[in-house]
């Protein structure tokens, strides 16, 4: 496992700060056979550990330790995320761009600037400013909410693992109007057996809309979950045209 792979485990295991560090990990070991395993192999060193005195938990400090892990990984000259806003058909995006390509997509649901900064900051490991909504982004935008497919020139999701990068662009492939279930995006991407880590990749998202996770549905076709809501799902789901069996 890459150091990159586990600084997104580590942020998925402490992503709920009002969790304890240790329900925190016993949660995620309740799930995760990989890590059950690794738990097994080390459980003395692991039992050693939970023996100590737990620090308080600090969101912050943890944002703060992933940036730095970050710093130091790729170095403190890192291209900014400029983040702005641009309305659109759905309404009012947060839109965060590097250069000319787009890294960061949020529905506009009434939080402030600053709340928005600091989670784009946290899942991308970047730092963010604001900014004006170039041109190009302006026409993009335009053009995806047209076609309902987006050019993959213009967007940008190297900040994330192979893994999350596979599941995205598999999800791209589903058509318009048209939905599929998180195992048939797993068998696309080659691991047939991780539906479960596929619907992970989809609840952290940085480009929604953009990259369809509105179109993956469980296995009996339900909507199943979305992160702006199940109403916000079947919305965009009925602008493209899908029409339910229901």
């Amino acid at each position: 496992m890459r150091c990159r792979e586990v600084e997104v485990m580590w942020d998925e295991i402490r992503g709920d700060c009002k969790k304890s560090l240790k329900e925190a990990v016993h949660t995620h070991l309740g799930f995760c056979p990989g890590c059950q395993s690794v738990y097994e192999e080390f459980e003395g060193v692991a039992y050693h550990l939970s023996s100590l005195p737990e620090p308080e938990a600090s969101c912050d400090l943890s944002a703060r330790v992933i940036r730095h892990i970050a710093t130091l990984r790729f170095g403190a000259a890192r291209t900014p995320i400029v983040l702005t806003s641009v309305a659109t058909p759905i309404g009012p995006l947060y839109v965060g761009f590097k250069e000319q390509r787009i890294a960061y997509i949020g529905i506009d649901t009434g939080e402030t600037h600053d709340e928005v900064r600091e989670r784009v900051e946290t899942r991308l490991r970047r730092p963010v400013e604001a900014g004006p909504p170039p041109e190009w982004l302006v026409k993009a935008l335009a053009r995806f909410f047209q076609t309902w497919r987006i050019d993959d020139r213009t967007v940008d999701i190297s900040d994330l693992t192979d893994f999350e990068q596979a599941t995205l662009r598999a999800t791209a492939q589903i058509p318009p109007g048209e939905v599929r279930s998180y195992g048939w995006v797993a068998t696309q991407i080659g691991r047939p057996r991780a539906a479960r880590a596929v619907g992970r990749v989809m609840a952290r998202n940085p480009l929604p809309v953009l990259f369809p996770c509105h179109r993956v549905v469980d296995a009996a076709g339900d909507l199943h979950h979305y992160g702006y809501g199940l109403e916000m799902k079947a919305k965009l789901l009925r602008l493209e045209g899908y029409r339910s069996r229901s």
